[in-house]
């Protein structure tokens, strides 16, 4: 009997790992390339997707446990948000998952020790973009080309590494962006600044043991400094994997989607 359940679990873990792979085909795979740069993504368009019409469009980033060269890991967390029916049709909009190489990183981040041994996270002022974040920074100009884009309607959002490349990103194109999501990222305060006009909601865990909650707070600390007012929601109980409350908050893309630039 036992040997019997077995099987049967094992048979429903497998249709549901095939089930899940089967809807992230709705993704089409594509990539950008432009000289030495080069980038891999997964594009969702809407149903009834029209090229006669102008759509949204969100870049996701995913972290780095997601980095590669499959085109197909960066779909791991969030790529089934986008696929639900119900968001589908609430929310026609074109979604966009790139994938940053195994060798780079969305953000000018350098991971130090402190005396104890403890990893550090020390955000970079300025500086070059990354390999990755460059051939990003190339593909998104080559999407806002497509007749079809809506570009009072561009956002971007992230979650850990990709929470840091969405500040990095909001920092080189502060104009480009009608708002924005960060889930347990972090940047230097200094650059905020540079994006404080572009609406932003920060998500983190309070038990982040990853990317610790401070770097979310003193942005949203810095922003209020600066005479925003953001949104930070903090889990108290939630560690590094805070994007699973933050993709389960109801209000997450009604209130990305309804903003737009202002002309």
């Amino acid at each position: 009997m036992s040997r019997i359940k077995t099987t049967l679990s094992i048979l429903l873990l497998v249709c549901s790992l095939s089930s899940k792979a089967q809807d992230f085909k709705k993704y089409d795979k594509g990539s950008f390339i432009k000289g030495k740069d080069s980038i891999s993504y997964r594009i969702l368009f809407p149903e009834n997707f029209s090229a006669e019409k102008k759509y949204p469009i969100l870049f996701f980033l995913h972290g780095s446990g997601e980095r590669g060269n499959d085109n197909e890991k960066q779909l791991t967390h969030g790529g089934n948000l986008f696929l639900k029916p119900e968001i589908r049709k609430q929310f026609p909009a074109i979604i966009v998952f790139p994938q940053c190489t195994e060798d780079s990183f969305w953000s000018n981040v350098i991971f130090d020790q402190d005396a104890q041994g403890n990893r550090k996270l020390n955000f970079q002022k300025r500086g070059k973009p990354t390999k990755s974040m460059k051939a990003l920074l190339g593909m998104i100009d080559d999407f806002l080309e497509k007749p079809y884009v809506n570009h009072d309607q561009v956002y971007v959002g992230g979650l850990s590494m990709g929470g840091m490349g969405t500040y990095e990103l909001l920092r080189r194109e502060p104009r480009l962006f009608a708002a924005a999501i960060a889930i347990c990222g972090g940047d230097n305060v200094a650059n905020v600044q540079k994006y404080k006009n572009v609406p932003l909601w920060i998500f983190h865990g309070e038990k982040d043991e990853v990317v610790p909650v401070v770097f979310s707070t003193m942005i949203s600390d810095q922003l209020k400094v600066l005479g925003k007012d953001p949104k930070l929601t903090l889990y108290p109980d939630a560690h590094h994997n805070s994007w699973d409350a933050a993709f389960a908050d109801p209000n997450l893309l009604p209130w990305l989607f309804s903003n737009q630039k202002k002309r």
